[in-house]
């Protein structure tokens, strides 16, 4: 027990005796140090903050499909913008309340909602017009949440079967940063048009304030009866929309829903809402690609930095190490100084790094809120964790770099 005691006593000292030197040694060489830790740092950030937009982006979609209360989302392609016609949006999918009328139909689909996507121009007066994302929907058949006011009471009445000569209810609902924009309260009155001129021409009621569509679209959005904006938009004779939304029936299989509506309706794309975000994904693979090769030359710069400086300093301080060898320490040692000062500089970068991380999400988050993209920006802890990780990893591979240096050294020959 007490040749224990002693070894135990014995390997303390020598720590703390490495450590000393090793903490001396960083202190001599501070730019080296501060570089160092800098460059560490750096790659933290970078690498933390993609995974965090990653990570939001993928949260906050499922959760926007999920409040839709929608199951599986049917396409007819690409949407594509069209600059020169009222709305800048050609949606592929025709003949929407028929085909939507027709999925609701099936046995396990409980309901089958057209969503149509557009670009409108907007003011409380005919003179100061802007323009915003307009989205349709049929009306009643949708249950969403409402902060203010009510939703709308009543079906998509002005599209009449087809004809769409039955009146139009003139109702709008808005999300709260349009009601903020343009400081609009429910029962105030608002112009809505897919042309400047036809914005002057129709005057719509707000029924309503909800996050909803907002919050689905990410932008401020006017939401009305679909047929009303295509109306406005000059759409009616191909009855457009840019999704139509699918609930099934509890007991239903929503795999196997879509696979029958596919096979029933192979001109149309049938996914479920983890695959209507994969697709979304990958229509921005290139930004995706783009961001994962900057955190890919961060991590990689910062672990040839780190590198590099634990070589150079291992080289700077030959004669210091030489003047130690023949006090009697051992090359044992010395390797444990390089692992506490490559340690060290990992866990400093490492905290200087993730100190960074709360203020930069901070700023990025106001800045997308500032171009009226929801804020999604999040960190969970495991991130966290990984940047730290990140951290020790490169200290450490510093250290392996200097050690390894320093064993190929003649350091006894820097004393001449």
């Amino acid at each position: 027990m007490t040749d224990i005691s002693h070894l135990i006593r014995s390997i303390g000292v020598t720590v703390r005796g490495a450590s000393a030197v090793a903490v001396a040694q960083l202190r001599h060489n501070g730019l080296r140090t501060s570089l160092t830790i800098f460059g560490i740092a750096i790659a933290v950030l970078a690498t933390v903050l993609l995974a965090s937009i990653g990570y939001g982006v993928v949260d906050a979609g499922q959760q926007k499909f999920s409040a839709t209360g929608r199951d599986l989302w049917i396409s007819g392609g690409p949407v594509e913008l069209a600059p020169g016609r009222p709305g800048g949006v050609n949606a592929p999918l025709t003949d929407a309340h028929s085909v939507a009328k027709n999925i609701s139909d099936y046995p396990n689909v409980r309901t089958a909602t057209p969503m149509g996507f557009q670009t409108v121009y907007v003011g409380k007066d005919t003179e100061n017009l802007t323009t915003l994302t307009g989205m349709g929907v049929p009306g009643d058949t949708l249950h969403v949440q409402v902060t203010a006011g009510e939703y709308f009471g009543r079906g998509d009445v002005h599209y009449a079967n087809g004809s769409y000569d039955g009146p139009m209810t003139h109702s709008v609902v808005i999300d709260p940063r349009t009601a903020a924009r343009l400081n609009l309260s429910v029962g105030g009155t608002v112009h809505i048009g897919g042309t400047v001129s036809n914005a002057r021409q129709h005057e719509f009621t707000v029924i309503g304030i909800s996050p909803a569509f907002g919050g689905f679209l990410g932008t401020p959005t006017v939401t009305l009866h679909l047929s009303e904006l295509q109306e406005l938009t000059g759409t009616t004779r191909r009855d457009p929309a840019t999704l139509i939304g699918v609930s099934v029936r509890p007991d239903a299989d929503r795999q196997v829903v879509a696979t029958e509506l596919s096979q029933t309706h192979p001109d149309y794309k049938v996914q479920t809402n983890r695959e209507q975000l994969q697709s979304i994904l990958k229509q921005n693979a290139v930004v995706i690609a783009s961001g994962v090769t900057l955190v890919v030359l961060a991590i990689g710069a910062g672990f040839v930095l780190t590198i590099n400086l634990s070589s150079h300093m291992v080289y700077s301080q030959r004669v210091v190490y030489a003047g130690l060898s023949t006090t009697g320490i051992s090359q044992t040692i010395l390797y444990g100084v390089m692992a506490i000062q490559g340690l060290l500089t990992g866990i400093l970068g490492g905290v200087v790094g993730l100190a960074l991380v709360p203020p930069a999400i901070f700023g990025l988050n106001r800045l997308t809120a500032y171009f009226g993209t929801t804020q999604f920006i999040r960190t969970p802890p495991a991130l966290l964790a990984g940047g730290a990780g990140l951290a020790v990893s490169m200290g450490l591979a510093g250290a392996l770099a200097a050690s390894w240096h320093l064993g190929r050294m003649q350091i006894l020959d820097s004393l001449d």
